[in-house]
């Protein structure tokens, strides 16, 4: 079993992979076109984009996940392809008629939806900022009914357990962000649009794309699209009943973005760019470890849950978060201390300028931390819902909640926009460690106790790790000489500085793994070692 869940995990990685390293070039092409504190434009997407990414965390990811993988699985297991199609095409038209009605109102009112979200002087005071912020609001809202049913199609073949399509499949938003930046940004004012525009018509594009990929593979599966519509079906009532809690929980999270959002508003302009470029940067190892070990755990978990095999539930859990602990603290330690060169390498050219650079990079630090807790909550809050309980993650979430608008009203004060960064992962681990300790007393603690004891030592480990790449990127930014570069906007120091400080690092944390007799990390990176060179064999 826990060797089915680090394939699968490893399968999803490399899927996860890709599409992170798309949304890595998307964000290094809209740096270079856009900037970041040069001009109001990023500013106003990122401010544009969380209206319709709100609404999507709200009523399309996270609840509506939890709830749809454990029914759709009960569906599967108890009636076949047949009456889980059957539930499926109910939760698809289902979305679709709710988030198709948010769209229109949300197009009606987004002039006031965006004052609301970004009011502060800073930003409400460069002319035209917020009349942009309006318009792409505008363009980017029928993103959210793609990604809903984007969503639910994961979470269908994910039931069957079909990882790698819906892992790659957001690397479809990527690319054509990516492909309407390039092509279109330049001929946007011809039509009456800014250049920015083309990155909002982008994002729905994209959104259209997910749906198209997994729809290929669900077909491939034997899924037929029907347009039943029955909102009293038990099975719909069902997932309903678990979202209602959790979406009470991600409305008091989303309480939390719109804060961030209008205190990031206060700060200087480019804090908002700032904060998401390190945001962005952040979420890399999450999709890759986090992200992935949560999406091949949960199928498990809620086969487990339906059949009240409890012991099964917690090696489950315990492998899972053992497994994601020994990926994401070194991933950790590694961000926070390359964070300016990763920064520098990735994204400083064209308008993003050494100060955006740097100001990424203080952002980035701070934000490192939530890799840890945010990757424990994806595993820890769906085990929850599979056991048909949403009231007991809804209470964490208040709680985290409650704390992250404590701090960061407080720490914007004392830290500016990175007080941002720093209240959100003091709350993500806080988060993450009440979930865990409330699991424990619900399905009885791990039968791993040596999992406190490997968390030790795998911190221990990576501390070593990270003094060596510091170290190492030290000595490398003294030897090697700065800006050779064979062709325009590739670096062959900085590439070559950041590589051999994360090699430098890696082959510390491989040794002292193995002489700390961290058995799980010494696993782990050989999986995705392994993993790496069958993908690029396959390349």
């Amino acid at each position: 079993m826990s060797s089915r869940i680090a394939r699968s995990a490893g399968l999803i990685s490399i899927a996860t992979m890709a599409s992170r390293i798309l949304g890595v070039a998307r964000e290094t092409v809209m740096a270079a076109i856009f900037g970041a504190g040069s001009g109001p434009e990023m500013d106003a997407f990122n401010v544009a984009f969380r209206i319709p990414n709100l609404l999507r965390d709200l009523f399309a990811e996270g609840a509506m996940t939890a709830a749809f993988v454990p029914t759709f699985t009960a569906a599967l297991t108890t009636r076949g392809r047949e009456g889980a199609w059957r539930v499926g095409n109910l939760v698809i038209n289902a979305l679709l008629i709710v988030t198709s009605l948010l769209v229109v109102v949300g197009i009606v009112l987004a002039r006031p939806l965006t004052r609301a979200m970004a009011s502060g002087r800073e930003f409400a005071d460069v002319p035209g900022k917020l009349e942009l912020t309006t318009l792409l609001t505008q363009l980017m809202l029928p993103f959210l009914t793609t990604v809903a049913i984007a969503v639910a199609m994961m979470g269908m073949l994910n039931s069957l357990r079909r990882f790698f399509v819906p892992a790659l499949s957001p690397a479809m938003f990527n690319v054509a962000t990516i492909a309407c930046a390039l092509l279109l940004a330049p001929v946007m004012p011809a039509i009456g649009l800014p250049p920015i525009a083309a990155v909002a018509i982008g994002a729905v594009l994209g959104g259209l794309g997910q749906v198209a990929v997994q729809w290929v593979a669900l077909r491939r599966e034997g899924y037929r699209y029907r347009p039943v519509v029955d909102f009293g079906d038990p099975d719909l009532r069902q997932i309903l009943r678990l979202m209602g809690p959790g979406t009470l929980g991600l409305a008091a999270i989303q309480i939390n973005v719109f804060v961030n959002t209008y205190l990031a508003t206060t700060q200087p302009q480019g804090a908002v760019s700032w904060l998401n470029y390190a945001f962005r940067l952040m979420y890399l190892p999450i999709g890759l470890f986090g992200v992935s070990i949560a999406t091949a755990a949960l199928p498990e978990i809620a086969l487990h849950a339906a059949a009240a095999n409890l012991p099964a539930m917690r090696r489950t859990l315990a492998r899972s978060v053992r497994l994601m602990l020994m990926l994401n603290v070194p991933a950790t330690i590694g961000l926070i201390v390359l964070a300016r060169p990763i920064v520098e390498l990735l994204l400083q050219r064209g308008r993003f300028t050494a100060n955006d650079t740097a100001a990424t990079a203080a952002a980035l630090m701070f934000y490192a931390p939530a890799m840890i807790g945010a990757s424990i909550v994806k595993i820890a809050s769906p085990t929850f819902y599979a056991m048909r309980d949403a009231r007991t993650p809804l209470l964490a979430s208040l709680a985290a909640v409650a704390i992250n608008l404590g701090l960061n009203t407080t720490l914007v004060h004392v830290l500016g926009y990175r007080g941002l960064a720093l209240g959100t992962s003091i709350a993500s681990l806080f988060d993450a460690g009440l979930l865990l300790w409330l699991l424990q007393r619900r399905i009885g603690h791990t039968d791993d106790s040596s999992m406190v004891e490997g968390f030790s030592k795998v911190v221990m480990a990576s501390l070593a790790m990270g003094a060596a790449a510091w170290l190492a990127d030290r000595e490398l930014a003294r030897v090697l000489p700065s800006g050779v570069s064979i062709v325009k906007h590739l670096d062959v120091y900085l590439t070559v500085r950041l590589g051999l400080s994360i090699v430098a690092g890696l082959a510390i944390l491989l040794a002292a793994a193995r002489l700390l007799r961290v058995a799980e990390l010494d696993e782990a990176l050989e999986r995705v070692l392994r993993r790496a060179a069958a993908a690029n064999g396959a390349a």
